[in-house]
């Protein structure tokens, strides 16, 4: 991955590449040197760079994209890293590629020709490759089977290879940087939903934290984003029903400084009632996401210093 400095000590870098895109990297990466703030901010569905033959491949390829992006959650990323001068790290091959937020063996086998398929039994598969939503999206809800003709093993390995592996090479390092330099940092994955149905007597939650119940944030920082969220009088939920993913399972790691969160947007809350283009909500959305960041920035600051005291009186014992 390339990441020449510029006039302002800002660092560009675009990794990876799109099979199938001549020239279109994969993901981009911006980030200040040195860095402002502890906190990556990531987008891993948003990507819109389609290739014509994965369209072409497809059997409703315009309903199906935009079900399975997380639509223009990249442009809000984008807002609130400008304001917070927060590191970004967004996606620009599409989820119907390849699922970054899945492990590089959810692969549901059935989608292969039976030449590409390993020999010898393979196991059960996974939840998420039951629901049609493995490493590569095979059906959608209402819609069935997304390909028109079964995959090559070739057409896996090369997304593996271009796409979901330098992507997250990328993710851990600006994370590990951000350790080294602040003593502890945080991922905000960023994510969006369809709204969801409301509780009798209840407001619908607009967010969902999501921690992998408790696995890959410390508790801290799940308490400041839901003060943040209700002080701004919005509804949040915890985990449900979103918890995380891959993308979590891989790079949270509270134990060693590391802390990763999921936090999905319901989409009405920024898109059009078409929940298609940008809508009036997404600057407001911006600014309260900014806030939220801020937010978190003081709570990792709060437990690195927390941390290094436990450091020093360890090693004066």
């Amino acid at each position: 991955m390339s990441d020449p400095k510029g006039e302002n000590d800002s660092q560009q870098g675009a990794g990876g590449r799109i099979p199938g895109a001549a020239g279109i990297p994969a993901f981009v990466l911006s980030a200040a040197e040195p860095s402002a703030i502890p906190i990556l901010i990531a987008a891993p569905h948003a990507g819109r760079a389609y290739p014509s033959s994965l369209l072409q491949g497809m059997r409703h390829p315009e309903t199906v994209a935009v079900k399975l992006e997380d639509r223009f959650v990249d442009r809000i990323a984008k807002g609130v890293a400008r304001a917070t001068g927060a590191p970004l790290l967004y996606a620009q091959a599409p989820r119907a590629m390849i699922d970054l937020n899945r492990a590089p063996d959810d692969v549901d086998w059935e989608m292969f020709t039976r030449a590409s398929r390993p020999e010898g039994s393979r196991g059960l598969p996974s939840r998420r490759v039951r629901s049609g939503l493995g490493l590569i999206p095979r059906r959608l809800p209402g819609m069935g089977e997304i390909w028109r003709g079964r995959l090559e093993r070739a057409d896996l390995q090369a997304r593996v290879d271009n796409v979901h592996e330098p992507y997250h090479t990328a993710l851990g390092k600006v994370l590990g940087d951000l350790r080294e330099r602040w003593g502890a940092a945080l991922l905000l994955d960023l994510h969006s939903m369809p709204p969801l149905v409301p509780r009798p007597g209840c407001e619908p939650a607009r967010f969902v934290v999501g921690d992998r119940f408790g696995a890959s944030c410390h508790g801290s920082l799940i308490g400041a984003a839901f003060s943040h969220f209700a002080e701004q009088g919005w509804e949040a939920a915890h985990n449900r029903p979103y918890a995380g993913g891959y993308v979590l399972d891989r790079h949270g790691a509270p134990n060693e400084s590391i802390h990763a969160l999921q936090l999905e947007i319901d989409r009405s809350c920024y898109l059009d009632s078409r929940l298609v283009e940008p809508g009036p909500g997404m600057e407001a959305m911006i600014e309260l996401l900014s806030g939220l960041v801020r937010r978190l920035a003081t709570a990792v600051c709060d437990l690195a210093q927390d941390r290094g005291s436990k450091v020093w009186a360890q090693a004066a014992e």
